[in-house]
């Protein structure tokens, strides 16, 4: 590098000469944390400033006769394809292979994440899936219960205190918590696990027998 015009001699640095100078004004302080009770280092930039002076790029080999002028060597601009560039101290391998790299990362990284993805959704739909065959099960229940109140109004034998899953036998269970009477003890251990209140569908917890005088 051979200067054009005077080089810029730092402020800071004896006989530190360049042709690119860059100084930058930061303000350095102590910030108290209230979440973790301890002081921070604190940098803030200020104002920076990039001196330039024009510069020849000689050849190392001697009697070259070949040079370089830089008029603004910080004017840096993307090519005109629109394509990505890298300013890098590596060589072009080092960097193909760092690239490489970060592609694999990213490639195994997204797999991961769509299989957990997947994973997550099934456990949703499986779940959905069990809620709607529950309500169509309590629903189906219903259609029976009502269908059968109305045969018996119809045919004059309405049954007291009937259960509503048989409508043969008489209620004999208590459900806690909810405390709903509504079903004989053969249908309470007919009902699926987890057995769940035919009327209001919560977990049943505990059953008290019910004795009828």
């Amino acid at each position: 590098v051979g200067s054009v015009k005077e080089t810029l001699s730092s402020q800071f640095v004896e006989n530190c000469k360049g042709v690119v100078q860059r100084l930058t004004l930061q303000e350095h302080k102590m910030v108290w944390n209230r979440t973790t009770h301890l002081w921070n280092d604190y940098e803030k930039i200020i104002h920076q400033r990039t001196n330039t002076t024009p510069f020849d790029l000689v050849s190392q080999e001697e009697g070259a006769g070949v040079a370089v002028r830089v008029m603004k060597p910080l004017d840096l601009q993307p090519p005109k394809q629109g394509m990505p560039y890298y300013l890098s101290a590596m060589d072009f391998d080092s960097l193909l292979q760092k690239q490489e790299s970060n592609v694999r990362f990213w490639k195994i990284l997204t797999v991961v994440f769509g299989f957990a993805t997947c994973a997550i959704l099934f456990f949703v739909l499986r779940k959905q899936y069990r809620h709607h065959r529950e309500r169509q099960h309590l629903k189906q229940m219903q259609d029976e219960l009502r269908q059968a109140q109305e045969m018996n109004i119809e045919g004059g034998e309405t049954l007291k205190n009937a259960c509503v899953i048989c409508l043969g036998n008489t209620k004999s269970c208590v459900f806690l918590e909810c405390g709903h009477v509504c079903s004989c003890t053969e249908c309470y251990r007919a009902l699926p696990e987890p057995k769940r209140c035919p009327i209001c569908r919560q977990p049943i917890s505990r059953v008290v027998p019910l004795y009828n005088s």
